[in-house]
């Protein structure tokens, strides 16, 4: 048990410096402040959304950037019977956790999708709300981005400390 918990000190010594140039790189780039100014996405997240969509502008709708996430709900229908549907989880799965992540603070009573998020827990349990919050949170998120068109995936200028 001791060694195990050796081992994780180490790798979050080993990650420390990594998140703190992730944090950096969202501090100075154009998607990822812009990002951040939804509820709940901070600087990593901001990070994994903007990297995973990439230039929103290649989606012509943000149902499309939905279903390249992979949040897209499967449907399989035989005769008049059908089955329920299942996530297709054919997109990056960093993206969808990012989403998920963020999605999970809809809980909060300051959050513009509180109501909805209680609306939606009470029919369908907590988890499959918060995946309705996370599709919200990538059509947001691509129609940011799309605005932004260029500028979004803009090159930080480089820091003087490195």
């Amino acid at each position: 048990m001791a060694l195990s918990l050796k081992m994780i000190d180490h790798i979050n010594e080993e990650l420390e410096p990594i998140e703190a140039q992730l944090r950096a790189y969202a501090g100075s780039q154009a998607g990822c402040q812009a990002l951040m100014e939804h509820y709940g996405v901070g600087e990593l997240t901001s990070v994994a959304l903007l990297c995973e969509l990439g230039d929103s502008r290649r989606f012509s709708s943000s149902k499309q950037a939905m279903r390249y996430a992979g949040m897209d709900v499967t449907v399989h229908s035989s005769d008049e019977k059908r089955a329920a549907g299942k996530l297709s989880q054919q997109g990056p799965p960093v993206l969808r956790w990012a989403a998920f992540e963020v999605a999970k603070r809809a809980w909060r009573k300051g959050s513009p999708d509180h109501d909805y998020y209680l609306k939606n827990k009470e029919r369908i349990g907590a988890n499959r709300a918060a995946l309705s919050i996370a599709r919200k949170l990538i059509r947001r998120a691509h129609h940011t981005l799309r605005e932004l068109g260029e500028e979004a995936m803009s090159e930080p200028l480089p820091s003087s400390s490195a």
